[in-house]
């Protein structure tokens, strides 16, 4: 029996056995009855009957089989329902769902799904509960596996937390029972269409003019630069917009648990680490990959974010000839982002102790900024700190640049008044900045 034959027969008032009529729908109560049976009749008995066809076909066949069950069981719904209604099956089979709305809007940059209805989503930097919901557990559970399966990975209970890649170059984590505990969680981490470039920080951000040009001349300059905050503060967005100070004619190695950095130099190596397959074997960390690009000829190595032993092979890198490399680090300051760096580096299993650890440091970070997610979703510059090196226990810190809280909970950003050490390095370097910068203001 082909899909049309096959899917109006279910839904016929005239075949179909008396325990499984659809009634005729008398209010909107009964239509969203009538609409999730047949939904979900699609998606377990018919939908995997199309798996030999391509998009369009599919499409083709679902469009007409919908449309005859709607005509044979006489739905007494408008035809815009009963054409969003169709618009939901073809999205349940094509797409992702009610996701599909959520990641075609370019202004969400993240989806958050705690449950099969209870969708999450972030916009401008702000959280917001969608009405929109599945199905149920299972067509929320179908949907996390057909996209985990597009990431060439599986999810089971044996393997029941997925981190990757996604192929239009997102980011997605999905966990299930057991877990999860409650229900399966979903998040997705969307690439921009149109990544930011330094312009638009701008206005939307508390960047300056002369913090553009502070940037430009350090990262000119090989300065070694650590992006510290917290989560969603956005450190990997201003980690990119660094990487495009980068004068061309230098080799430069990024290396990430799922690629997000998009560089734009024509001489640029991107490695991605990779977890264990199903027999618990071919895991390649961070930290193998730092020590392969050591082995590749980097002008500078870019490390989206450290978090483990892999951080002191990072020092000892910027340590000895790849200035200008940079990392990124949650922490919650500037000074707190150092001290995380020592504990991290001691679960190198290097011995080592704590001194020789914070000489490393000192020696290896020039610069700190600091970054903050403000309670308006605005994510801000809260500090630009030099590292002027370890003096006892302690680093010697200077703020070039401080956000100041203003009315409607904006940071504006202002010189300190401090003139870096480095300014001395930017001018031996040829790329001097005029000393007003660091006016305090």
């Amino acid at each position: 029996m082909d899909l049309k034959r096959q899917l109006a027969q279910a839904f016929s008032n005239e075949d179909a056995p008396a325990a499984d009529l659809v009634q005729r729908p008398r209010d909107e109560a009964a239509w969203e009855s009538s609409k999730q049976r047949m939904r979900e009749f699609v998606l377990s008995e018919v939908a995997p009957n199309l798996s030999h066809l391509n998009d369009e076909q599919k499409r083709v066949e679902v469009t007409q089989a919908v449309a005859l069950a709607l005509d044979r069981q006489e739905v007494a719904v408008s035809p815009r329902q009963q054409a969003s209604f169709m618009n939901e099956v073809l999205s349940d089979i094509l797409g992702y769902g009610p996701l599909d709305v959520l990641l075609a809007d370019d202004e969400v940059t993240e989806i958050m799904c705690n449950a099969h209805d209870e969708i999450w989503f972030e916009r401008n930097g702000v959280l917001e509960e969608s009405q929109l919901h599945f199905a149920n557990e299972t067509h929320f559970r179908r949907v996390i596996d057909r996209l985990v399966r597009e990431v060439d990975r599986r999810i089971d209970e044996s393997s029941p937390m997925v981190d990757a890649r996604m192929k239009e170059g997102g980011r997605l984590n999905a966990v299930i029972p057991p877990v999860a505990v409650h229900s399966a969680a979903l998040t997705i981490r969307k690439a921009p269409r149109n990544p930011l470039e330094v312009s638009d920080l701008l206005g939307s951000s508390n960047w300056t003019t002369n913090l553009v040009l502070f940037f430009e001349a350090c990262v000119a300059s090989r300065v070694s630069i650590l992006v510290s905050g917290g989560t969603g503060s956005g450190k990997t967005t201003v980690l990119g917009l660094l990487t495009r100070f980068i004068p061309t004619n230098e080799r430069l190695i990024t290396i990430e648990d799922a690629v997000e950095l998009v560089c734009h130099q024509p001489n640029w190596v991107a490695l991605e680490a990779r977890p264990p397959n199903a027999e618990n074997a071919g895991l390649i960390t961070i930290r193998d990959l730092v020590r392969n690009a050591l082995r590749m000829r980097p002008n500078r190595i870019i490390v989206g974010e450290v978090r483990g032993g892999e951080a002191l092979d990072m020092l000892q890198a910027m340590n000895t000839g790849h200035e200008g490399s940079m990392t990124t680090l949650h922490a919650n300051s500037a000074r707190d982002a150092l001290n995380r760096l020592e504990t991290l580096s001691l679960l190198a299993g290097v011995d080592l102790p704590l001194k020789a650890v914070k000489e490393q440091i000192g020696s290896a970070i020039d610069l700190i900024v600091h970054l903050e997610r403000l309670p308006n979703g605005r994510r801000v510059v809260q500090s630009v700190t030099e590292v002027q090196g370890v003096e006892g226990d302690s680093y010697t810190l200077a703020d070039i640049f401080v956000a100041e809280r203003g009315p409607n909970a904006n940071a504006f950003l202002r010189a300190s008044g401090v003139r870096p050490l480095l300014a001395q390095r930017l001018e031996a370097e040829g790329h001097p900045v005029p000393t007003s910068i660091f006016r305090e203001s």
